[in-house]
């Protein structure tokens, strides 16, 4: 390894833990009390994800939820050594709090430090409790992977352990959707082939996708879902008529993609599975500027115009510029964007990889 490498090394180490110091110690405080009553050093958080539990034992929803998150913090931390939570509390009393406490498997920030508790409070801008904050320990932007913990471990439950810090692909679906059961075996074959590219990188467990379904019945969603080899929200799941609204899905099938922050990247996974395949990973703004670049200088060498096979009329290349735009591709029935062949007398368009080309010399227009 080389030297400056190491410092690198060194230098990251030690902005994780000035980081969590900042966050969770005091002036004369560089700890934080387990359960027991024993002293927790903040520097053994270096390099863990964190979440920040800010709760209380006096509010009842914090008395329901709190037993919950110990059963996802334990599933977690059976597969995950690098995961901890904090707890500050809003106890009214230090027999509440030493009480509340007790039931939690995680430290906490003292009690009597109320001012480190009012920070925190402040700088992640918490109206209400239960909240459940999450960071990661290498991000040099926001240091906030989810603000909404709290209804993201109520919407999966302990799965939620293996989904923190994935891309996520939201896939609603029905059998009983005929372009949902044309797209899903298309969506299988790219899901598999990015695994299979994520493997060679050495991070295959760093996308996910998650059915959620609108069959009709339990017969139904068991039928389709076991076509599938990713998760899915139970069926009949409060979430799933919440996703749908929350997300505006106003078609199916759809595929809503959720970034390792928690963030929405894009709504429009599907057209970019259409469109660019296992390439399209990781869907953020970036990557498809990239690919449209790519696509720009490929078409340079694309013919001006084609004879396709299930056309009859002689099809003309046209782009954004050129009178191109959103479209759904008479060949496969995907939506399509940009290049594409056209024919504007039938208003026929089709992807330029969906071109059947035959040649049939010159034709008279019937």
């Amino acid at each position: 390894m080389r030297q400056e490498d190491g410092v690198k090394g060194l230098n990251s180490e030690a902005e994780m833990v000035s980081k969590y110091m900042s966050l969770l110690a005091s002036e004369d405080r560089e700890f934080l009390f387990s359960p027991t009553g024993s002293q927790v050093r903040i520097s053994d958080l270096q390099g863990k994800v964190l979440g920040i539990y800010f709760s209380a034992n006096w509010y009842p929803p914090c008395q329901s939820f709190t037993p919950l998150l110990v059963d996802v913090y334990e599933q977690i931390k059976r597969t995950c050594s690098n995961f901890e939570i904090v707890f500050v509390s809003s106890d009214e009393d230090l027999d509440a709090f030493n009480k509340y406490h007790a039931c939690m498997p995680w430290p906490a920030i003292p009690f009597p430090d109320l001012e480190s508790k009012k920070a925190l409070n402040r700088r992640f801008e918490v109206e209400g409790i239960p909240c459940l904050i999450i960071l990661q320990p290498n991000s040099n932007e926001d240091d906030t992977v989810l603000h909404d913990g709290v209804e993201l471990v109520y919407r999966y439950g302990v799965p939620v352990g293996s989904l923190m810090g994935k891309t996520i692909g939201l896939y609603f679906s029905a059998q009983w959707c005929l372009p949902g059961v044309k797209f899903t075996p298309k969506l299988i074959s790219i899901y598999r082939k990015i695994k299979e590219m994520l493997k060679q990188d050495g991070t295959i467990e760093d996308f996910e996708i998650i059915l959620v379904s609108s069959d009709h019945d339990q017969v139904e969603f068991d039928s389709y879902f076991s076509t599938m080899p990713w998760l899915a929200l139970p069926f009949g799941d409060p979430a799933i008529k919440y996703l749908t609204k929350y997300f505006d899905v106003r078609g199916i099938p759809s595929l809503v993609i959720l970034g390792p922050d928690g963030k929405t990247v894009t709504e429009q996974g599907r057209n970019l599975i259409n469109l660019y395949q296992q390439n399209a990973y990781p869907f953020t703004k970036a990557r498809v500027e990239l690919l449209e670049k790519q696509m720009d200088e490929e078409a340079k060498n694309f013919p001006a115009s084609e004879f396709h096979s299930g056309h009859r009329h002689e099809l003309t290349l046209v782009s954004r510029e050129s009178g191109g735009g959103p479209f759904i591709c008479c060949d496969c029935d995907e939506q399509g964007a940009g290049w594409a062949y056209q024919c504007i007398q039938c208003g026929y368009e089709v992807h330029p990889k969906c071109v059947r080309a035959v040649n049939r010399g010159p034709m008279i227009d019937m």
